[in-house]
């Protein structure tokens, strides 16, 4: 069993507009924007990256917004709701903050014991909100958001799959231990882990698969210490007849991923060497950062991104 994985690490999805994105995260939610920088892949692409006062691990939102992108198609095989932490009672502030701001989906909800408050991104995105009564992480203080109200960062991610037993086999094996039941979700924990630390199984036979589009989960991330415990967790993947890319340079962390029996795109990415390794902590998302095999291209890149104001 690997032992390495410490919760998730980071959630990025598929936006359209960077502007309603950027707004929505760092306005809405009252998130810190702690990177602006590109799509490896696409460099005519950001790549936007929302977390806590530093981008902590378990704490960090990242999107690509492709501006003609078209919309998903929710199903199975995707995470379906990313799920943020906030103290107990703040639900009600949430609720009516979201209502002010025109945000979509609202609903109130009780799954195993907690209170939820699930709502939509600007993208249909699945998020929630859910009362976390043990979580003594920090919220970015530095949006309008009381600090007493603020996103701690996430508790977990709720899956929708066809079938949860591989899945289940698969997370009990990276670390997780089944916990309770709730008609067709199954709820998985890592002791231990980083507050961001849980993630359900919504098990759902007869939904059509997902299909990509602004809205969806690209991949989620799940943490690991160092490069060390990586490689270790990459080969102990391997070991099991995973394939596995090799270890990829994400300036911000090393990543590797692999594809889920499920469907889903999982990462391993390290806690090393974070967000501040190329700016200043009280200026952290503020220039356009670019990956060094893009940087000769940075006055062509400046031209064709839209201006993005904070």
């Amino acid at each position: 069993m690997i032992t390495e994985i410490k919760g998730l690490h980071h959630v990025t999805s598929m936006a359209g507009n960077a502007q309603k994105n950027n707004d929505f995260f760092t306005k809405t939610l009252g998130l810190r924007r702690v990177k602006k920088t590109v799509n490896f892949d696409a460099p005519d692409v950001y790549h936007l990256y929302y977390g806590d006062e530093l981008g902590t691990p378990g704490s960090v939102m990242t999107y690509f917004p492709f501006p003609n992108i078209g919309r998903a198609r929710h199903g199975t095989g995707e995470v379906g709701d990313t799920e943020f932490a906030v103290a107990p009672g703040a639900l009600a502030f949430w609720e009516q903050r979201l209502v002010q701001e025109g945000v979509k989906g609202l609903s109130r909800e009780t799954s195993f014991g907690e209170s939820r408050l699930r709502f939509a991104g600007p993208d249909g995105d699945g998020f929630a909100l859910v009362e976390a009564a043990r979580d003594e992480r920090a919220p970015w203080a530095g949006s309008d958001v009381p600090e007493d109200m603020g996103i701690k960062g996430f508790s977990g991610a709720r899956f929708r799959v066809k079938n949860a037993a591989a899945s289940v086999e698969l997370l009990r094996f990276m670390g997780y231990e089944v916990t309770e039941r709730d008609g067709d979700i199954t709820r998985l924990v890592l002791p231990g882990g980083n507050g961001a630390d849980r993630i359900d199984l919504h098990q759902m036979p007869s939904a059509p698969m997902a299909q990509q589009g602004a809205g969806s989960v690209h991949h989620i991330a799940f943490a690991v210490e160092d490069r060390a415990a990586q490689l270790a967790v990459r080969k102990q993947l391997m070991d099991t007849g995973y394939q596995v890319t090799p270890v990829i340079d994400r300036d911000y962390f090393w990543a590797i991923y692999f594809r889920t029996p499920g469907g889903i795109l999982f990462e391993v990415a390290t806690n090393e060497p974070g967000f501040d390794r190329d700016e200043d902590t009280a200026h952290l998302g503020e220039a356009l950062k670019l990956p060094k095999q893009h940087a000769h291209l940075r006055d062509r890149i400046e031209a064709i991104l839209p201006p993005l104001s904070n």
